[in-house]
């Protein structure tokens, strides 16, 4: 079984299904539809659930929109914030749309 992680201040959004998606870099995007994921939280590494990706798709970051900042609950400019948090100066995002299993 893969593996992903995310920021603990992601957790109960997935838990509670109003994280639907994340956009990653190209080196953490190596999944396909229908792989089971384990997901555990970036700090510590503790499992809190498994998800199943039902997608991947590029994105460029200047294509984020309402709809994918509606799939991470957030607002879009605090979505453009977070990914230059994480990824500064990234262009090409994968979007990986996951179901919580």
């Amino acid at each position: 079984m893969k593996n992903i992680t995310f920021y603990r201040r992601f957790e109960a959004d997935i838990l509670a299904g109003r994280k639907t998606i994340t956009l990653r870099d190209k080196s953490d995007a190596d999944y396909s539809p229908g792989d089971k994921v384990s997901v555990a939280r970036y700090e510590d590494n503790q499992f809190f659930c498994h998800i199943v990706v039902n997608s991947v798709t590029p994105v460029l970051y200047e294509h984020l929109d309402d709809t994918h900042a509606q799939q991470e609950n957030m607002t879009l400019d605090e979505l453009k914030a977070v990914i230059a948090e994480i990824y500064p100066g990234i262009t090409e995002l994968y979007k990986i749309e996951f179901t919580l299993q």
